[in-house]
């Protein structure tokens, strides 16, 4: 690989996320009250670069998508460059208004709710990915399964398994995430993608879908025999499976790794939304930086408690070492 490669590319979603706390989640033909709401930044790719803006992280940071010409696009333009992300392959379009999503956040418990309009998104294609134009060490991709184009087969492989593969032969390492969601093809179109992705990076519901099994929060043994089960199905070189209780991760190599959740204090979460995201950054951070596997799992799991601090995806997220320093002042679960 290009040792001369630094930063950060994530590509696919950018969403506008109308984050509402509601009391409860109600029973269907029932109301539930709205306590707050605000509009903030949504989508893998896009949570990703903003949690590591502010983490503070210093080296370059660069979006990959497809926006409408609209409001909701010219706000995410514009949220992107006053947090330092490069726009330049964050395209437009006119035949699809911007991608969004009401996500509703249970006060109390964090837990969250999706209801997503498709939009720009559905359009992102290989062609809107130029990995000429970029330096950066890392392409991270995602959702899967939320990217209509992307995810769409030609013959046995999808044109996301194409983006990777040219992403590699241009010298950079791969992250992919996907999104905790039904799709007919779940498991194909994660089986494409695994000959050209170096870190899986995804929770407990996602791997279940994928290996077709029911994986408990709380088994971390069970987590790891599934982390390596994808491996044995063809990832490169990490699979790692993140829940609410802690994180594991399995290596090419053979070794595999078991990290906690931070103790958190009741009440401390003010919502969820974005928390796998976060974790996803940090365990990036830990990759670009190359951090030893246990101090980037430790790293993860701070950077997603961090963002439980705030109930939109990106807003709790503060500097690396401060996000450490979580882990020291609240210690960790039995996992």
């Amino acid at each position: 690989m290009d040792t001369q490669r630094h930063g950060i590319l994530a590509a696919g979603n950018f969403i506008v996320d109308q984050v509402k706390i509601i009391d409860a989640y109600p029973e269907q033909d029932t109301l539930a009250n709205i306590l707050s709401e605000s509009k903030s930044n949504g989508g893998g790719p896009y949570n990703v670069l903003k949690d590591l803006a502010s983490m503070q992280v210093g080296y370059p940071l660069e979006a990959c998508g497809l926006i409408g010409n609209d409001d909701y696009g010219r706000w995410i333009l514009g949220d992107c460059q006053s947090n330092g992300i490069d726009t330049t392959q964050l395209h437009r379009t006119s035949e699809r208004s911007t991608s969004y999503t009401d996500a509703m956040s249970v006060f109390g418990t964090g837990r969250r709710t999706f209801f997503h309009q498709r939009g720009a998104n559905s359009l992102f294609d290989v062609e809107h990915l130029d990995f000429t134009k970029t330096k950066a060490r890392i392409l991270h991709l995602g959702y899967l399964t939320l990217l209509d184009a992307l995810d769409s087969f030609n013959g046995k492989q999808t044109r996301a398994a194409l983006a990777l593969q040219k992403a590699k032969e241009n010298e950079l390492e791969t992250s992919v995430d996907m999104v905790s969601g039904e799709h007919p093809q779940f498991r194909e179109i994660a089986l494409s993608a695994f000959p050209f992705t170096d870190h899986f990076i995804i929770n407990e519901l996602e791997a279940s879908h994928i290996l077709r099994t029911s994986l408990s929060a709380d088994n971390s043994q069970a987590l790891l025999r599934a982390a390596q089960e994808l491996l044995e199905l063809g990832v490169q070189k990490t699979v790692t499976i993140h829940t609410e209780h802690g994180a594991v991760c399995a290596l090419k190599t053979g070794n595999t790794f078991t990290q906690a959740s931070l103790k958190l204090p009741e009440n401390f979460s003010k919502g969820a939304t974005g928390a796998g995201d976060a974790f996803a950054a940090g365990l990036l951070h830990g990759l670009h930086d190359n951090l030893s596997t246990p101090d980037r799992l430790q790293l993860a799991v701070c950077t997603a408690a961090a963002s439980l601090k705030d109930p939109s995806p990106s807003l709790g997220l503060i500097p690396t070492n401060q996000c450490l320093e979580l882990a020291q002042e609240f210690g960790f679960v039995d996992f």
